[in-house]
């Protein structure tokens, strides 16, 4: 590097801009030490020392703030500005380096001239000449160069010039000119400035292909425009515009609408004869008038006169379910003498499997009504029952509407199936909206929020399902006529399965009646060894599995009609899940007692276990116990320790003795307080150290007292006892009322010993008390 005699020059710092020599620029001037400066060349030899602000955004700057390599330009012009600043125009003559910046009333630097060192001469004119090959492609590119700057860089022929010029002229980040401006050696700043050329090419091809696109775009949407009001101006002088209103109108007039909905829906007509076509509120003004003309009003089918045939199409499709049809024939026989009522809204409680969401469908058939599903499991927006309002982008109606809609009349049979199931979150709850349509009082003028108009919903057969009725809020329970299904005993599985399961399966497997055979020892052995279930779903399973065995065999060669038979269970179905219901012990145990308990899925049994040892007198309850039923293991030890003396048991064991008290399959949550008379009768016996009989299982809830307090489900737990061989089950006394659901066939079979007090239930459990 080549140094000048050093000459002592003012310092301007400029913000965000690198100035090169061979350009000329212009940039304003406002702070204080940059007028000094300015000040001071103009009284010298017009020359300035102009270099790039490290951090643009500071106002005040020391000398460490600026860049030490700059370009020393010449002032060709100063204009005054208001605000006291003013606006140069500067020739960049050289670069130069600073060897130190110092404050004297204003920057003053004495600088040195930085010469451009040239090496390799080939290398440089390659790079020359590669340089200026890009330049000419950037410079038939609109709005990239000036006119002067493509003239100076196609007439240059040094490569150093040649740099500063492309370098002023291209939107390049400030690092980068300051990199340019800093490098000696004429190579590295043309390989910088052909890397940069190279970028700015292909960003200037990207940004034709974008302008491309978008004009495209552009030309479409406005060849589209064009093209309909053409279209609407052919239409407007055919008078298609005014004929499809005209037609609009006449199917209002024609529909039977409410008055009110009618209004409604010219008054919609009327704003869009106002608006343009292509206007986005047309559209869904067009689309509510369509919802409207949709949707029936007076349209609905009419029900079958004839009671026996309906009793006759319940009965061929579903065996037992006497309440249900029962309460299905009452219904009718009230519509025939009134000739119309508001239809009861209809909830089948019962276990899964027993033919709640079929015998809705039975009903529909029965009553020669549609039949409308809709599942509300899992549904949390109280918008799926009202809709949304029409104001929003896709809006529609609820989907009882939309069911409504697709159905064709005002008074279907509709089943609202899992409605236990219902959950709400921030959207809403879905369960209070249902309020309104389950409700006979209001459901006449229920309000979907799309249509905004009234609709009755009271001619419509509402029914619902549930397994339980734990997840559904009272006052929607409070609005609904129950009517319980209870499991199935084995005989009644053993009909469902000759009349419905079996010839149905059949036929799904492409069977013939001669094909297979499956007897009622067939069924009862798939019953009891492979299936334990309140409802029928499971020997529904079972028996296709055997239908799909057989038709494998039949798809075959040389098949011949197959009869199955106990033996052959185990080629078609494997190992025997259940043995027989084996879970009655085989002798009297000692602190273990059989208890009875009602689930969503039905009737099960219980053991309940005690151990008594030595310790401080503590509790310890296991098997995943809900609160209600801790509360009634304490209630059974409280019990007995406070009538030890009337069981020969000294009050100081309860002291020395730790009680613990298990239910088996630890993994399952169990809850309620009907097994609380087996608690004490376990608790009792382990302190006695008696055995429980065997063949005896209980039910009923226990006081501090003594007494036995009624229970729930008891013809779902007499059919669990019945299941594993238990031959005396005690129940609570105010539940002798409850034996008449109880079939015959089980009732006859199982002695059921009636109580009131826990003192009877241990005479009659415990052995030798």
């Amino acid at each position: 590097m080549a140094i000048n005699t050093p000459n002592e020059m003012p310092v301007v710092a400029l913000r965000g801009r690198v100035l090169f020599p061979n350009t000329v620029a212009s940039f304003d001037a406002g702070r204080i030490a940059s007028l000094a400066a300015i000040k001071r060349a103009s009284e010298m030899d017009m020359r300035l020392f102009v270099c790039a602000q490290k951090d643009a955004g500071k106002t005040e700057i020391s000398p460490e703030d600026i860049y030490e390599v700059g370009t020393v330009v010449k002032i060709k012009q100063i204009t005054r500005l208001p605000s006291n600043s003013v606006r140069l125009l500067v020739e960049g003559l050289y670069r130069a380096r600073a060897r130190r910046i110092y404050m004297d009333g204003t920057f003053l630097s004495v600088v040195d001239e930085i010469k451009t060192i040239r090496s390799d001469s080939t290398l440089e004119e390659a790079y020359f000449r590669t340089a200026k090959d890009i330049l000419k492609d950037i410079a038939s590119s609109e709005n990239h160069f000036s006119k002067e700057a493509i003239s100076q860089l196609e007439s240059c022929s040094d490569p150093d010039i040649l740099v500063n010029i492309a370098a002023h002229n291209m939107p390049l980040r400030l690092q980068v000119k300051q990199e340019l401006l800093e490098r000696e050696r004429i190579v590295d700043r043309l390989r910088i400035i052909e890397k940069c050329l190279n970028d700015e090419l292909e960003i200037m091809r990207l940004e034709r292909k974008i302008q491309a696109t978008v004009r495209q775009n552009i030309d479409k949407n406005q060849k589209e425009y064009y093209l309909r009001e053409q279209l609407k101006a052919i239409h407007a002088e055919l008078g298609d515009d005014e004929e499809e209103k005209d037609e609009l109108r006449q199917k209002i007039l024609e529909k039977g609408m409410p008055e009110e909905v009618e209004q409604k829906a010219l008054k919609e007509l009327s704003r869009m004869g106002r608006m343009h076509s292509s206007s986005p509120e047309y559209n869904v003004i067009r689309l509510y008038l369509d919802w409207l003309l949709d949707i029936p009003w007076t349209e609905q089918t009419t029900d079958t006169q004839s009671l026996s045939d309906a009793v006759k199409i319940l009965n061929e499709d579903h065996y037992g379910l006497e309440k249900i049809k029962e309460r299905i024939t009452e219904y009718l026989a009230v519509l025939k003498l009134t000739g119309g009522m508001n239809a009861p809204i209809l909830c089948f409680v019962g276990p899964p499997g027993v033919g709640k969401t079929s015998i809705a469908q039975s009903v529909a058939r029965a009553l020669g009504r549609n039949f409308v599903r809709m599942s509300l499991g899992g549904v949390k927006d109280e918008s799926e029952i009202r809709g949304h309002r029409k104001t929003y982008i896709g809006s529609m109606p609820g989907r009882i509407i939309t069911a409504l809609k697709n159905s064709g009349s005002i008074n279907p049979v509709f089943l609202l199936d899992e409605i236990d199931k219902l959950s709400s979150d921030m959207r809403g709850d879905p369960a209070s909206a249902l309020l309104e349509v389950l409700d006979p009082a209001q459901n006449s003028t229920f309000r979907d929020r799309y249509l905004e108009v009234p609709y009755d919903l009271s001619k419509i057969l509402f029914i619902t399902t549930a397994n339980s009725l734990e997840g559904i809020p009272a006052p929607l329970l409070d609005r609904m006529e129950l009517i319980e299904l209870n499991g199935y005993t084995q005989e009644e599985k053993v009909e469902i399965a000759k009349r419905y399961l079996v010839p149905k399966k059949r036929t799904a497997n492409g069977l013939e009646e001669a094909d297979i055979c499956l007897n009622e020892e067939v069924l009862n052995a798939i019953i009891a060894g492979y299936t334990r279930e309140a409802g029928v779903r499971s020997l529904e399973r079972k028996i296709d599995t055997v239908c799909r065995k057989v038709a494998v065999k039949k798809a075959g060669e040389n098949f011949l009609p197959q009869t199955v038979t106990v033996g052959d269970l185990e080629e078609y179905l494997g190992t025997k899940r259940y043995d027989s219901e084996n879970d009655i012990w085989q002798q009297d145990q000692v602190g273990a007692a059989t208890g009875l308990a009602w689930t969503a899925v039905g009737g099960t049994t219980l053991t309940i276990e005690v151990a008594a040892m030595q310790g401080k007198g503590d509790i310890l309850l296991t098997g995943k116990l809900g609160e209600v039923m801790k509360e009634s293991a304490r209630a059974a030890i409280s019990y007995i320790r406070s009538n030890c003396d009337e069981y020969g048991i000294d009050y100081s064991v309860f002291e020395k003795t730790d009680i613990h008290v298990h239910v088996p399959e630890g993994a399952t949550p169990k809850d309620g307080p009907s097994a609380g008379i087996t608690m004490a009768t376990a608790i009792l016996s382990a302190f006695t150290h008696k055995p429980v009989k065997k063949s005896v299982a209980m039910t009923g809830e226990i006081t501090l007292r003594g007494k036995v307090l009624p229970i729930g489900g008891l013809k779902e737990k007499a059919l669990a006892a019945y299941r594993i061989g238990i031959t005396d089950v005690i129940i609570p006394e105010e539940n002798q009322k409850d034996l008449q659901e109880i079939p015959e066939n089980i009732k006859s079979k199982l002695n059921f010993i009636p109580v009131s007090s826990v003192d009877t239930v241990f005479k009659s459990a415990i052995v030798g008390l």
